[in-house]
């Protein structure tokens, strides 16, 4: 009910928005006379504000096109769908051959394992822009599950782990780096471990960032919210049917809606500064830096409904039993063996004053993964950095992404 009842007042603030959306305009066009009588800049953004509170946010592209390579040549840059599913799609972002010189040496490919978590993956196109000039960048691109037919069945935390096994076998485990962010550090582990234990391939390396392999080490917000209630508790207040005209219409999901007043309690001051920030490069004429701040704020508030069941597992085997760290899951009736990992580099990367995965959470794999020798385990931890900082803004760009070049780059 609750989820029929925020979509019938998203039908009645669409006139509001669209009015504040036509009087935005208004104001910055350039053949229009409102954009010239004083404060002009002023009023714009203060609709433009008015219409982001009651528009219905839909799912930006990557929007990505070029790249810069380190000799500072320009390339262009595909994206294809590589894979088609009714859950989640893995795109190819790859630099155009044609554009390199042919003595290049080949890009080793990089999957990088998006969180299913809330937030699109293109929450993630800093990672992909930084990685592209160097690599072939695979993204696990996960879908609303509003949007999935209730017949296309469930969807659990096993069967996020059997994508990216799936998707690691189709791109070829030895020249491949894997890099997990957040929610995906769990599975990504899970996947590699049971392609250790049945004898296949392993990637060349597995960096795992900002994650909750062990939650119980230095619990957050949310560990405490899952130790505090039962599943059932989740279940009432947390579930709920997808409504008409979607085509998920019936599938039990956790709603968006409630995951982005959770993300905007959790961290206030985060939204806050995102739209003030966008709100001042609008006051200011600055549409380069207001192009930014936008694309920032429309990927925060691109939220994803999440499977039922999927969310209730990863609250039950990650944050009330801790099935991982404990040695006690199994997908699909195999073990997770992290132990069975040998030939695969590992590196973890956390957040020092990380607020959704704290201290010890990612470098508890170093632990369960005691089958890879001790120099091909790496640890770093960024001063200073939130949870978001890991994969966006500055300290991605001079902390960790430095890092992690350190690993897949043509050296290595």
């Amino acid at each position: 009910m609750l989820y029929q009842l925020v979509e019938y007042q998203r039908a009645l603030l669409a006139p509001f928005t669209a009015w504040a959306a036509s009087a935005a305009n208004a104001f910055i066009d350039p053949a229009s006379p409102f954009a010239y009588v004083p404060g002009a800049s002023c009023f714009a953004a203060g609709y433009e504000m008015l219409y982001r509170l009651g528009r219905t946010c839909e799912k930006p592209s990557f929007g990505i096109i070029t790249a810069i390579r380190r000799d500072g040549h320009v390339i262009a840059v595909a994206e294809q769908v590589i894979v088609e599913g009714p859950f989640c799609r893995l795109l190819r972002f790859a630099p155009d051959m044609g554009a390199l010189d042919p003595c290049t040496a080949p890009t080793p490919p990089v999957l990088v394992c998006a969180p299913l978590a809330g937030h699109h993956a293109v929450m993630l196109r800093e990672v992909v822009q930084a990685l592209l000039p160097e690599h072939v960048v695979y993204v696990t691109d996960w879908n609303d599950a509003r949007r999935v037919p209730v017949a296309e069945g469930p969807f659990h935390l096993d069967d996020q782990v059997a994508h990216l096994q799936a998707f690691i076998r189709r791109i070829g485990a030895e020249p491949l780096h894997v890099l997990a962010i957040c929610q995906a550090t769990v599975p990504a582990l899970a996947a590699v471990s049971l392609l250790a234990s049945a004898g296949e391939p392993t990637p060349r390396s597995l960096i795992l960032v900002g994650g909750p392999v062990d939650a119980r080490r230095s619990p957050t917000a949310l560990g405490r919210l899952a130790a505090r209630h039962s599943l059932a508790w989740f279940q009432r207040n947390l579930i709920y049917a997808v409504p008409q005209p979607y085509p998920g219409a019936g599938r039990k999901v956790c709603p968006s809606f409630l995951q982005l007043a959770g993300l905007a309690a959790a961290q206030p001051e985060r939204l806050g500064e995102a739209y003030w920030d966008y709100c001042l490069d609008l006051v200011r004429c600055d549409p380069v830096r207001a192009k930014e701040h936008r694309r920032a704020c429309d990927a925060y508030h691109a939220v994803l409904d999440m499977a039922a069941e999927f969310y209730l597992d990863t609250i039950q085997l990650v944050f009330q039993e801790f099935q991982l760290a404990r040695g006690s899951w199994q997908v699909r009736g195999e073990a997770v063996r992290p132990q069975d990992i040998r030939t695969t580099a590992l590196l973890t990367i956390e957040g020092e004053q990380d607020e959704i995965s704290g201290r010890g959470q990612t470098q508890a794999a170093h632990d369960l993964c005691q089958g890879i020798a001790a120099c091909d385990k790496r640890h770093l931890t960024a001063r200073q950095c939130g949870h978001y900082d890991l994969f966006c803004g500055p300290r991605w760009c001079t902390d960790v992404y430095p890092r992690i070049r350190d690993l897949t780059g043509h050296d290595t």
